[in-house]
């Protein structure tokens, strides 16, 4: 963008530069519940949710999740349905399935404990390089770097650095001007590099915010940041543009059987795999296609009753749905591993994907007091 790249060497930090961010740190923190104690299968836990998800919704999903699941011996052991519903409405449900097959590996062999290693950690499944600096740094003491979204903006203002905050390179770059840091300093102690790891994602969720509004005046980098110097906040980081999402037309048939719902479950390996939908087609139908689709499921029906149209954005494609309820006093046999008629009791235990959220509420088949 700017026509000039950084040297690596130039991403370097004084040391009285990272005890300001510590002491800012330990005096401004928020009080989050993965925060009370340096619990590695906490840390986990919450690196993994946090994943495209505000901190704030996440609170409430992680002291549900600790609660039905307090240990990785319990994670290990859950129930498919039971883990995909606390999920629901966190979306990338790939997620917690695979944090229940690294429960299993480390059942099986680590004792049900999570290594301090960061390349260790990084074998596991679910477990990338990111979560692994984090787990290890922030749960054990370790000197590693965990660079996510905050620590990249912020590293990118204080360096004013041009180049692609999506470019691979930057980040490794990053993770070895933090590693260095650490080498060239002696640091040794697990609270301090603890609090540095955590530092570093806190300045960037509380002080220097994204779309050209930081908080320079309360930021312990204000006098060395060079974007702030330079008045690039505006523009720094720079982040190319993605590529356009892909958009899906969807036909959903809401089937009703008196007060009762017919529910196809998403193929396990897909998108949503394993969760439960109305029946989905994914193309804009007619009444009349409407109509000999179910007659060829066994259905009959006078009329379809269109219900309001909805979209769900997804990180890469946008579903656009249009819902038709269709009411029958009989159903057909269904094959009931890939099928379900299920009562409003029944649907509260059920996954269903909070991208039908719309529907549901339309129905009231919400469970009530839970966020979802």
């Amino acid at each position: 963008m700017f026509g000039k790249r950084y040297n690596k060497d130039m991403y370097r930090f004084s040391k009285n530069t990272i005890d300001g961010l510590v002491t800012w740190y330990r005096k401004n923190r928020r009080d989050l519940p993965w925060r009370k104690d340096r619990d590695p299968y906490g840390i986990w836990l919450s690196e993994i949710m946090l994943q495209q998800t505000r901190v704030e919704a996440v609170i409430s999903y992680y002291e549900r999740f600790r609660k039905q699941y307090p240990d990785i011996k319990s994670l290990a052991e859950a129930e498919e349905e039971v883990l995909l519903r606390l999920w629901e409405g966190l979306g990338y449900y790939s997620r917690v399935r695979n944090m229940k097959k690294c429960a299993q590996v480390l059942m099986e062999k680590y004792g049900g404990m999570l290594p301090c290693g960061k390349e260790e950690l990084q074998k596991l499944p679910g477990i990338g390089s990111y979560t692994a600096g984090a787990i290890s740094a922030i749960a054990c003491g370790h000197p590693e770097a965990a660079i996510d979204g905050n620590v990249l903006r912020v590293l990118s203002r204080f360096f004013a650095i041009r180049d692609d905050i999506k470019d691979p390179k930057l980040r490794k770059q990053l993770e070895e001007c933090i590693t260095t840091f650490y080498q060239e300093n002696g640091i040794q102690d697990p609270e301090y590099v603890s609090d540095l790891t955590q530092g570093l994602m806190e300045l960037g969720a509380l002080v220097c915010l994204p779309n050209g509004k930081p908080l320079c005046q309360e930021c312990p980098f204000f006098l060395e940041c060079r974007a702030c110097n330079e008045e690039l906040t505006d523009v720094i980081p720079f982040r190319s543009r993605n590529r356009d999402r892909k958009i899906i037309d969807r036909t959903l048939l809401v089937i009703r059987c008196q007060d009762r719902f017919l529910l196809h479950k998403r193929p396990f390996g897909g998108l949503l795999g394993g969760m439960y939908e109305f029946i989905g087609i994914e193309r804009k139908m007619d009444e009349k296609e409407i109509c000999v689709c179910l007659k060829d499921m066994g259905i009959e029906v006078f009329r379809p009753e269109a219900l309001p149209s909805s979209r769900h954005v997804f990180s890469h494609l946008e579903w656009q749905m249009q819902a038709y309820e269709i009411q029958t006093d009989q159903l057909p046999d269904f094959n009931q591993d890939e099928y379900i008629l299920a009562d409003r009791e029944q649907l509260q235990s059920l996954a269903v994907p909070s991208a039908l959220r719309v529907y549901l509420d339309y129905y009231g088949l919400r469970k009530r007091g839970g966020k979802k």
